[in-house]
């Protein structure tokens, strides 16, 4: 069996920014930073997307507020101006 299952704990990076696509689907967007310091030290911030988010998860948050976010990890594709792309 195979498992795609992400839970993250950090700070916003930036206050979230929500969309609403011309098809009506809402989505919010965070940066998530995440400070770690074994086995080195280090910062990494992750884009977060919430597909039709709740209400809840919809409110306007502060940078700097501590978030958990669970969920599953997704790569896209797309073709740029230097070629086939993914993130």
């Amino acid at each position: 069996m195979d498992l795609n299952l992400v839970v993250l704990s950090g700070r916003l990076a930036a206050a979230p920014e929500m969309r609403v696509l011309d098809s009506g689907t809402r989505l919010v967007r965070y940066l998530v930073t995440l400070r770690t310091e074994t086995p080195r030290r280090r910062v990494d911030v992750l884009p977060v997307t919430l597909w039709e988010p709740s209400d809840e998860a919809a409110v306007d948050l502060e940078k700097g507020r501590r978030v958990w976010v669970a969920g599953s990890a997704q790569r896209r594709f797309w073709e740029g101006p230097e070629g086939r792309r993914s993130r």
